[in-house]
């Protein structure tokens, strides 16, 4: 008898409730978790606000433990769900779950440990499978892969950029000195940073015709230095000549791995049969 045949095992069926959202059951574990992920960040707010908390303290405390216990018994449930439980927990939602569920129990030994629950807001990225937003997913895969292959020319316009940096601070430390607030070259590499990403704090200003010229000079080059990233990810992105965004939500029941193509029937990382 083929075994594929069979009656899914009860592991197998928590981890397509869990992990996939192609079913009923999934959509509505994911909206219910969703759901839950928000009202507990709403509630570390709410908790931060001086005046409701010593109001409703106790209500926000004893719903922030409800939740709490919530997501430990959905982490608890993740890493049964897996046939290789490390793979999920050393994963990057592996570790976001993990983190967004220790605040409160750290809060029992660190004070004010707790509010660190606010790591929970990560967990939002699970919306883009919860709603099935997969055109998205795929976009910013796209995006992924495109920085990933410019890191290399990124990392060296981002040398140059500090490298300017210091060049022009050091002139205006020259040009204005301690007397207009350049009292040293950090302090002067600190303002053409922020002038070179046309932030303008305006805590420092020079006051020389000759310091204005440069910051001028620096403003507008601020303009063209921040295009040229964007330059370097789009020029990767045209390479990509992969235009099919896959749709398929599965995660690999065995090591847990996601983003197969459409119509795949085994995981690409371990070759395990997908559910």
């Amino acid at each position: 008898m083929n075994t594929n045949d069979k009656k899914p095992s009860w592991k197998h069926r928590l981890h397509e409730i869990i992990y996939e959202a192609d079913t009923k059951e999934g959509k509505f574990f994911d909206v219910i978790l969703l759901i839950a992920i928000i009202a507990s960040i709403l509630l570390v707010m709410l908790e931060s606000i001086e005046s409701f908390d010593a109001k409703y303290h106790t209500y926000l405390n004893i719903s922030e433990w409800i939740i709490t216990i919530l997501f430990s018994i959905e982490y608890i449930l993740r890493v049964v769900a897996i046939n290789k439980p490390f793979k999920y927990i050393f994963s990057f939602y592996g570790i976001i779950d993990f983190l967004s569920t220790i605040p409160k129990y750290l809060s029992l030994v660190i004070v004010g440990s707790h509010h660190f629950a606010a790591l929970r807001a990560l967990r939002l990225l699970r919306v883009f499978r919860i709603l099935k937003l997969a055109r998205y997913v795929g976009a910013s895969n796209k995006l992924l892969i495109a920085l990933k292959a410019s890191k290399a020319k990124i990392a060296v316009f981002l040398f140059f950029v500090v490298i300017l940096c210091i060049i022009l601070g050091t002139i205006m430390y020259m040009v204005e000195g301690a007397v207009n607030g350049f009292t040293s070259i950090p302090r002067s590499v600190y303002w053409a940073i922020v002038t070179l990403t046309t932030v303008g704090f305006g805590d420092i200003a020079p006051q020389t015709p000759l310091g204005q010229l440069i910051a001028s000079i620096i403003m507008i080059l601020g303009y063209g230095i921040i295009a040229i990233p964007t330059g370097i990810v789009s020029s990767e992105m045209t390479k990509n000549t992969d235009n099919k965004i896959h749709t398929n939500t599965q995660a690999c029941p065995n090591c847990g791995k996601e983003n197969h193509k459409d119509g795949a029937e085994f995981c690409y990382n371990c070759g395990s049969k997908l559910n």
